[in-house]
């Protein structure tokens, strides 16, 4: 299957963008490149893209923290970070790899290799205790900073995104990283786009590109247009087909210039000054005790380099990797027990220095679980009942793609296909902010139109009143 798609389907390299425009053909010709149709895609066919196109999902770089921190984006990306994405032998090891160990390691050194001298042999005692110091402090951030990962990582799997997918001709809830080019999904108020897409037929959507181009003010998406990744949809709802995903997507490709630019925070420059200083003062240090010692007091071969093993030892602060590498993943720890995710541990530090945090909250999170309470239902006609009323409201509901409150009320029904027995439905209008309501079009078997509503109070009695409805 996958060698059948290769030669259709676009190159990922140039994905959308240096290959076929998928962005403004006809909406036929989309599906006819992309070799895909209005029914969606079967599961075999979904596995085979994957293959091709990679996950619907940006690449996680999981990298030890002081390693980035003490040698510098540049040497980290050239030389460790190829190594260090899963081998935790590597990642154990790159906590003895920064300037402050690098002195530890070159004391150790002098104490087996230098010290060998003056009729005495190596100095046994001070190489096995500054290697078991480096250890020590490398076990502590090493177990810290990956139980932080493993918490963060664990919340970032249960808030992963979730999207309405055509797959096998039925509709899923699947995660949006098993996305590839050609799926169908399914867009509704208050969703966030997860891939870039192509709108099909229907009412034309209200798209909030705020996080993407700074527009304040959501933009009309009609038919036929491309809706970005990381969008959200403020009004209406309709289907599109998936034309770009993960790094080939709009979003991805920003993300991607965002990661590769040199940032280096506060945090992070402070450090590196410490180091230095360390490392400038103690080399001078070693210059004016060589002159000392040896040349003015004349001094053995063995004793000078004790002294100087102790200047090495002595003027580097060890533990400090060790001791702020803790505090930053305990922190971490227990910001993602409460339900933060933090992508990198030095903008803890960073964010405690805030005066004013300023943050738009334009929602609250539910569990999206609600139920009818039957005998609370009120009925003002007396030819109807609250059956009735039950199952004109479930009319007045989506059966497919439903959200919560259409979920509520077609599960009061004994069987959910009542809600469109023997009815062929007409247009139905989702739900917006606006209008606050939902409404069907439909025809019965006796041949008859009518129309149901269900939504807010004010605004169905306000169309009763109107003879909308």
């Amino acid at each position: 299957m996958a060698e059948e798609l290769d030669k259709p389907l676009l190159d990922p390299d140039n994905f959308n963008r240096d290959g076929i425009d998928l962005e403004r053909i006809p909406l036929e010709e989309v599906f006819e490149q992309l070799r895909t149709s209005r029914g969606g895609l079967s599961s075999d066919d979904a596995e085979a893209r994957i293959e091709i196109f990679g996950p619907n999902k940006l690449e996680e770089k999981k990298v030890a923290l002081w390693l980035f921190i003490l040698t510098g984006k540049e040497a980290f990306n050239f030389v460790a970070k190829p190594l260090l994405a899963e081998n935790k032998i590597l990642k154990f090891l790159s906590f003895m790899w920064n300037p402050l160990s690098w002195v530890m390691e070159a004391a150790a050194l002098m104490a087996i290799i230098l010290a060998n001298g003056g009729g005495e042999g190596p100095d046994w005692q001070d190489f096995i205790g500054i290697i078991c110091l480096l250890v020590i402090n490398s076990t502590i951030s090493f177990i810290e900073e990956n139980n932080a990962g493993n918490a963060a990582a664990a919340l970032m799997a249960r808030l992963a995104p979730k999207t309405r997918v055509l797959r096998d001709g039925q509709w899923q809830e699947q995660d949006a990283a098993v996305l590839v080019p050609g799926d169908i999904i399914s867009i509704k108020l208050g969703d966030i786009i997860p891939a870039d897409a192509r709108l099909l037929e229907g009412d034309p959507l209200k798209i909030d590109q705020a996080t993407l181009t700074g527009e304040s003010l959501p933009v009309t998406k009609r038919t036929g247009d491309e809706v970005f990744s990381g969008s959200t949809c403020k009004h209406g709802e309709i289907e599109a087909v998936v034309i770009a995903t993960g790094v080939h997507s709009f979003f991805g490709k920003a993300a991607y210039l965002v990661d590769s630019t040199e940032v280096v925070g506060h945090f992070q420059k402070v450090l590196t000054s410490i180091g230095n200083f360390c490392i400038c003062s103690i080399a001078i240090g070693m210059i004016f005790e060589i002159i000392i010692m040896f040349p003015v007091e004349h001094r053995s071969y063995r004793d000078g380099i004790n002294n100087l093993l102790v200047l090495l030892i002595g003027g580097i602060p060890i533990a400090m990797p060790t001791v702020l590498s803790v505090t930053l993943a305990i922190g971490s720890h227990r910001l993602s027990q409460q339900g933060a995710i933090t992508k990198r541990m030095t903008a803890i530090e960073e964010m405690a220095g805030m005066d004013v945090l300023c943050s738009d909250k334009t929602g609250t999170l539910t569990l999206n679980r609600l139920t009818v309470d039957q005998n609370l239902i009120e009925v003002f006609n007396r030819n109807m009942d609250k059956d009735t009323v039950v199952l004109l409201a479930a009319r007045a509901a989506r059966l497919e793609n439903q959200d919560a409150i259409d979920t509520a009320v077609v599960n009061m029904l004994a069987d959910p296909k009542e809600a469109r027995a023997n009815i062929t439905e007409v247009h139905f209008l989702p739900f917006n902010p606006v209008d606050k309501r939902t409404a069907i079009t439909y025809i019965d078997s006796d041949g008859n139109f009518y129309r149901a509503s269900k939504g807010a109070p004010e605004q169905v009695s306000k169309f009763i009143e109107d003879g909308v409805i």
